[in-house]
């Protein structure tokens, strides 16, 4: 139990960076977006390599498991394109913890659809992220603010959380059956092929960045993916899922401290947004701590 809780511990510090790397980058957002995937693809290709039971499971993948991994990456490509394009318009803190709100789309699907037990405490925790969305949102830019750049920002934040919500109720039902490895390399694949195709529609740049972008999607892919989502979806085979949800509450926190102590990001939040944000995670909290997470298979 030790080391997977080291392993979440790394992980959530992991994932904290990913705001950073962006906003570090010059490269417009759905650039960043298809090459943070490319590279997490590509580092699982040694892992790949070396294991036997994983190119197994590959090859024998049900059509039905692999159909809906497909679903799954193009949900992945747009929660990536929203959020990142969402941190180029918004703050640190309003993006990272509007996209971190999916526990509020989660629980009620999970309870319609997969028929999972929805308690009063998940519903009280579901209206009180909703408030806190409204005290962040219109406290900051008030209700003749739409059209800011920062408020579209905070809209494609919350998209991004939908899309986060929809990637995370696929994997509460694959991941029974699909192994950690196999399912994030599909998926990740999956992603890239369909960010790839959208840069070319949208002619966003995929070739001729900055130098300096390359190395820091690079680190972003190694950090924020392989040691951060990778080993946050591993984590889950081992650790109680009330332990994981609080868990999830470390991002948005770690992403706001480096933020504000980076130099050259120096975002200091607006007092409506630590407020509205602790409203939003409280919320977060008390619908996601009482989840079930399925069984997981083996993870390898």
């Amino acid at each position: 139990m030790q080391k997977h809780a080291l392993g979440l511990l790394i992980s959530i510090i992991a994932v904290s960076f990913a705001s950073i790397f962006i906003l570090s980058c010059q490269a417009p957002p759905l650039s960043i977006a298809f090459y943070r995937l490319f590279f997490t693809t590509l580092l699982l290709v040694p892992l790949i390599l070396i294991r036997k039971k994983i190119r197994d499971e590959l090859r024998t993948l049900p059509r039905t498991s692999l159909l809906f991994m497909i679903l799954i990456g193009l949900i992945l490509a747009a929660h990536f394109a929203l959020w990142i394009s969402s941190l180029k318009m918004t703050s640190v803190t309003s993006s990272v913890i509007l996209v971190t709100a999916h526990p509020i789309l989660v629980a009620p699907v999970s309870f319609y659809f997969l028929k999972e037990k929805l308690s009063w405490i998940n519903a009280l925790g579901i209206a009180i992220s909703l408030s806190g969305v409204g005290v962040l949102v219109i406290g900051n830019y008030g209700f003749a603010a739409f059209g800011l750049d920062t408020l579209e920002g905070n809209i494609l934040a919350m998209l991004g959380g939908v899309a986060a919500g929809l990637y995370i109720l696929g994997g509460r039902t694959l991941r029974k059956k699909v192994s950690t490895v196999t399912y994030a390399f599909v998926v990740y694949a999956v992603g890239t092929i369909t960010l790839f195709a959208l840069c070319l529609i949208l002619a966003a740049p995929v070739s001729n960045l900055a130098t300096s972008d390359y190395g820091i999607i690079l680190l972003m892919a190694l950090i924020s993916g392989i040691f951060g989502h990778t080993l946050y979806n591993w984590s889950l085979g081992y650790i109680p899922a009330s332990i994981m949800s609080v868990a999830l509450l470390g991002e948005p926190i770690g992403s706001s401290l480096l933020a504000y102590v980076i130099p050259w990001i120096n975002q200091q939040p607006s007092v409506y947004t630590i407020i509205g944000g602790g409203i939003i995670l409280l919320g977060i909290y008390l619908t996601a701590r009482t989840l079930t997470e399925p069984e997981i298979l083996e993870n390898v």
